[in-house]
């Protein structure tokens, strides 16, 4: 059993195919091989795993990210229903600054996707009670939190579906060009 793993457009991103074995007693599948898993960092190393439910189809989260010094890289995998997961580039230097890459995931597909540090992450769940598995490399620290607006027309995210649900918190983050203000320049590396 592997984990086939390819480099998504924005930098440090990549997406883990992983294919079931299945036979009349049900499915076994790797969740996390740190041998495949070298190829994205060698010292790959998670420190805190989180577990999402989204009760209701078109519910976005995010977009999140934690700022420096707790930034965190995460590993998602769909555990139920479907989800269409959006990373958004927001380090300053990086050569896809402020573009996005989507991924549809599945309890069914086997897809799970690495985001790193710096990239905000969100998702909109596609099934009512849609579950993801998170991954991730730094310990959440509330002061830390940042993001921005899933809606924000400058990064114009193709959800699939009408937004039918978002958090007053999530509301709240700030757009890509606030952001993109030199408060923010750097604090994301």
């Amino acid at each position: 059993m592997t984990m086939d793993l390819r480099p998504a457009p924005l930098p440090g991103m990549w997406v883990a195919h992983t294919l079931a074995r299945r036979d009349e007693r049900g499915s076994f599948s790797r969740v996390f091989c740190a041998e495949a898993c070298a190829a994205i960092r060698p010292d790959l190393r998670f420190v805190q795993v989180n577990h999402s439910v989204t009760a209701r189809r078109g519910t976005v989260r995010g977009l999140h990210l934690q700022r420096a010094p707790h930034a965190e890289a995460k590993l998602i995998r769909c555990l139920r229903g479907r989800v269409y997961d959006v990373a958004v580039d927001l380090r300053p230097d990086s050569p896809t600054y402020g573009r996005w890459h989507a991924v549809e995931m599945s309890e069914h597909n086997g897809v799970q996707v690495f985001i790193p540090e710096g990239c905000a992450h969100g998702f909109q769940a596609m099934e009512d009670d849609a579950q993801l598995l998170y991954q991730h490399t730094a310990a959440h620290v509330s002061g830390s939190e940042a993001g921005v607006r899933h809606d924000d027309p400058d990064l114009a995210i193709a959800w699939p579906l009408p937004v039918t649900l978002v958090s007053p918190r999530d509301a709240a983050l700030p757009s890509f060009a606030e952001w993109s203000r030199p408060l923010h320049a750097g604090a994301v590396s």
